[in-house]
């Protein structure tokens, strides 16, 4: 029932999809088709965004009462969810002020949109999507997660393959594009690069990066208007990345070894510090006294390749410490071992 409905709603207006479908949630029973309901019900949401926040609830809570639901209502659901929490992406919208204007019962919240975003990424296939709609979720993906002020690590972000969307374009389609087309997807996906680039800069602290595109952060509306947000954020990732590249017995750092890495001021790093402890970042004690922060861990990421030849060279300095303890103890302890 739930592909016939599919079907049905790409062949009519939105006027008529929208009174058809009301019009199928009242009827559907609940106990024999519950998944149809959920369906025609998250597709009524769609179209009237103002204020369904309790319809997807309820939605949400029917879904987690059925055993196995179709990937096709999962993927309608978490999409809808996705929009009503995308107030600043909202097409035809000069701003975010006159979005909640207009759409007063919505809610900006970079976190949700970003969790429901990549759960509807999970139930479809991206491959199926145009070009231009992969461009757009994983620009929009790209600027949640930077704005978000509780999302830290991308990972998941990063090892998804619509992130390719927002690369350098190179060509895999047997098809012959027109110049015009060709050269319109270019400029647009060339255009977006830089946005991509700044994520991997987050990921591993790297403010020389994140300078360069500061001029490309301020000319963007959203991200400029987070634009203090986001040069904290960068600083704590390059806290946790210092952090990172240390042995786990060389992670006593002082202040101003931290200011160095970080290019804040010394008497900000204790604030720092704070704010990477209060997120769960790091862990560790600040001794104010001496001003030195001990960190017994470091919140996981994803790893580039200049990360992970730092994480080998770790383990062969490791493997050359416990051969030397070893050596070490056969050498002084020979009267026991004969013994």
């Amino acid at each position: 029932m739930v592909d016939c409905l599919s079907k049905l709603l790409t062949s009519t207006g939105k006027e008529e999809r929208l009174g058809f479908l009301q019009s199928v949630a009242e009827t559907i029973d609940k106990k024999t088709s519950p998944a149809a309901r959920a369906y025609a019900e998250v597709e009524v949401a769609r179209g009237n965004l103002d204020d369904v926040r309790k319809d997807l609830d309820d939605v949400e809570r029917a879904l987690d009462m059925l055993d196995s639901v179709d990937n096709i209502v999962n993927a309608a659901f978490y999409d809808v969810n996705a929009d009503y929490y995308n107030v600043s992406f909202v097409p035809d919208k000069i701003n975010t002020l006159i979005g909640v204007l207009i759409f007063p019962q919505r809610k900006e919240d970079f976190a949700a949109y970003y969790r429901n975003a990549l759960l509807y990424l999970a139930c479809v296939d991206i491959n199926a999507m145009t070009p231009e709609e992969r461009r757009s979720r994983a620009w929009r993906l790209a600027i949640a997660a930077l704005v978000s002020n509780s999302i830290y690590n991308f990972g998941e972000l990063l090892l998804h393959p619509i992130l390719d969307a927002l690369s350098p374009i190179t060509s895999t389609s047997t098809s012959t594009p027109s110049i015009a087309q060709t050269a319109a997807a270019r400029t647009s996906q060339d255009d977006d690069a830089w946005l991509r680039e700044l994520l991997f800069a987050f990921n591993r602290g790297d403010l020389p990066s994140y300078d360069a595109l500061v001029d490309r952060i301020a000319a963007h509306g959203v991200l400029g208007q987070h634009q203090q947000h986001l040069a904290q954020k960068i600083h704590l990732s390059c806290l946790t990345e210092a952090v990172f590249r240390r042995p786990t017995h060389e992670r006593a750092m002082t202040f101003s070894d931290l200011s160095a890495e970080t290019r804040i001021r010394p008497e900000e790093i204790e604030h720092l510090l704070m704010k990477a402890l209060s997120l769960g970042l790091v862990r560790g004690t600040i001794d104010q006294v001496d001003a030195v922060a001990h960190i017994t861990w470091v919140q996981p990421k994803v790893l580039d390749m200049a990360q992970i030849e730092s994480m080998r060279q770790r383990l062969l300095d490791w493997d050359s410490t416990v051969n030397q303890l070893g050596h070490w103890i056969e050498s002084a302890g020979q009267d026991v071992w004969a013994a």
